[in-house]
């Protein structure tokens, strides 16, 4: 049996893929991983969430591909919850929300995820129309999600 990849081996996988990617306000990549990975800590997620949270754009980006995740030696509770994390291209945010609830721990990766994405202070790094956008994107998706303010 092939031995689990350490929160510490997969941290380092996902800084790797997104090495020179930047955020909307041109900030490293890695520190909105590493922030979610905190955010899923901080809120009670097992390891295996955490690596989800490390993993959790990494699909979608185009940075790894199905394949290694496929092969990685992960547990298939970290692959069901990155893949439910992975927007689909066209997908309508209803489709992602149903399919993030549908996987157990993919709700609380996508609550840090949230968390995270609408932190005041990196909204403010933001030009005035992007982030009224982001806003009103990330307010419809914890609706979606059934997530309270405090969540």
């Amino acid at each position: 049996m092939q031995q689990k990849m350490s929160l510490d081996e997969v941290e380092a996988v996902a800084r790797a893929a997104h090495a020179g990617q930047t955020d909307k306000a041109g900030r490293p990549y890695a520190e909105h991983l590493s922030a979610v990975a905190e955010g899923v800590r901080s809120r009670g997620g097992s390891d295996e969430l955490v690596a989800a949270a490390w993993l959790h754009d990494a699909l979608e980006d185009g940075v790894l591909s199905e394949e290694w995740l496929d092969a990685a030696a992960l547990t298939q509770h970290t692959k069901d919850v990155v893949r439910a994390m992975t927007k689909r291209p066209g997908e309508e945010p209803e489709a992602s929300a149903r399919r993030i609830l549908a996987a157990p721990g993919a709700r609380l990766v996508k609550t840090a995820d949230l968390a995270h994405n609408a932190d005041p202070h990196r909204l403010a790094a933001l030009d005035e129309h992007t982030a009224r956008r982001l806003t009103q994107k990330y307010a419809a998706m914890r609706k979606h999600l059934g997530l309270a303010p405090a969540d």
